[in-house]
């Protein structure tokens, strides 16, 4: 008997022992599909970051249907990763997001045109169709085309704007004289076709006066009132930052592991390795932290659309350094 409740005692201290020890669940769900420019992330993960500091981080990727704010407000995550200006039109419709770190310090979104379709600046735009990425990334676009006067519902001296899927096939095909594409992503898809550079005209948004900040981590901001919350997503940041500095000092073996967790296996190789070195250019410069001088140009950018601005006045309490402060000191 007396065995029997030591053997009883030890199974109650172990399973006690093992609770204690459980590891926090956090849901990241991306912006967009497995690839380079979540590598700081699944680096994190396949190194054991989020392990050592007592999470089991699970990653859902994201799609062309997929809106980051939409799954977030449904509950389907904890942090999600989303552009700016989506975040923050989705908080001036009542959804409060709060940005707690932006690993990416400079935009990587440009509009490629082909020079055989009469583009060769901004003023060839009108009456031009253009390809445009929905579901929370159609807003910088929006916000240019509405700096530059041009409407964007096809009427005459505007543009049409063309939903863009997955591929930039309307740009192959003719269907759009440009398209929208990532430095490290569409843009070399268009070069991989067929395209030379000679052939095509780039607009980076930077250059054009209406970058915005881009890939942030973004929660509701109720869950921020919450001291345990707040505490994973500490450990959170502080790990997926780890992430993202060993993926910039390694990016051929980051590329890697991305394809290690490409279940869909779209990906390749070479494709991958050279989006890990661009986006290593984006998030370069960055540790985390907002700085709150991006925050006020995102910001200018999106409310100066004439009649039709993004977001209509300066948002409040829509980014905080109140977790990066304690991950990154």
């Amino acid at each position: 008997m007396k065995m029997i409740i030591k053997t009883l005692g030890a199974a109650a201290l172990g399973l006690a022992a093992s609770i204690a020890n459980a590891a926090d669940d956090v849901t990241l769900q991306l912006k967009w599909v497995t690839q380079a420019q979540f590598a700081g992330y699944y680096v994190a993960l396949d190194k054991g970051f989020y392990a050592d500091e007592g999470l089991n981080v699970t990653i859902k990727p994201g799609g062309p249907d997929i809106a980051p704010a939409q799954v977030i407000a449904g509950g389907g995550a904890d942090v999600v990763l989303d552009w700016m200006p989506s975040a923050l039109a989705s908080r001036e419709k009542g959804l409060a997001l709060v940005n707690i770190a932006q690993p990416f310090k400079s935009s990587g979104m440009m509009l490629t045109c082909r020079k055989d379709a009469g583009v060769s600046s901004p003023d060839d735009f009108a009456g031009k169709t253009l390809g445009v990425w929905f579901f929370g990334n159609e807003y910088p676009f929006l916000s240019w085309m509405s700096k530059l006067g041009l409407a964007t519902d096809g009427s005459d001296g505007g543009v049409t704007v063309l939903k863009q899927g997955f591929n930039v096939d309307p740009i192959l095909q003719g269907q759009a004289a440009c398209v929208s594409t990532m430095t490290y992503n569409e843009y070399w898809q268009i070069i991989d076709a067929g395209l030379t550079p000679e052939e095509l005209m780039v607009f980076k948004y930077e250059d054009q006066g209406v970058a915005t900040l881009e890939d942030g981590m973004y929660v509701m901001e109720e869950n921020l009132k919450d001291a345990a919350f707040q505490d994973k997503m500490v450990r959170f940041v502080r790990a997926s930052m780890k992430g993202w500095k060993w993926a910039e000092s390694n990016p051929d073996d980051a590329a890697m592991i991305v394809l290690d967790n490409d279940a869909s296996g779209a990906q390749t190789e070479e494709h991958q390795k050279r989006m890990m070195s661009e986006v290593a250019k984006l998030t370069a410069g960055s540790n985390g932290a907002l700085d709150p001088a991006d925050f006020d140009r995102t910001v200018d950018s999106l409310m100066s659309g004439g009649s039709d601005p993004v977001i209509t006045k300066k948002p409040e309490g829509a980014w905080t350094h109140a977790i990066t402060d304690k991950a990154l000191n």
